[in-house]
C-alpha cells in the first residue's frame, strides 16, 4: 500500500476568500478602574465578512431592522 503525501499549502487569496465566506467576529470588552472608580471602558465588536455573509447573519439576530429605518 502506497502512502501519498499531500501538499496542503494555501495561498493568501484562498485564506481571504475563506474568511470572507465564513466571517470572523472579535468581541472585546475591557474596563480599567482605580480604587473603584472607572477610568476607561472599551466595548468593541469587529466583524470581518463579505456583505452577503454579514447580512445573512445580521438578519438572523435582528440587526438589519435598525439599519433599514431611515433617519427623520
Amino acid at each position: 500500500m502506497a502512502v501519498e503525501k499531500v501538499n496542503s499549502s494555501s495561498s493568501l487569496a484562498e485564506v481571504v476568500d475563506r474568511i470572507l465566506d465564513k466571517g470572523v467576529v472579535i468581541d472585546v470588552w475591557a474596563r480599567v478602574s482605580l480604587v473603584g472608580i472607572e477610568l476607561l471602558a472599551v466595548e468593541a465588536r469587529i466583524v470581518v465578512a463579505s456583505v452577503e455573509t454579514y447580512l445573512k447573519y445580521a438578519e438572523a439576530v435582528g440587526l438589519t431592522a435598525q439599519a433599514a429605518v431611515p433617519a427623520v
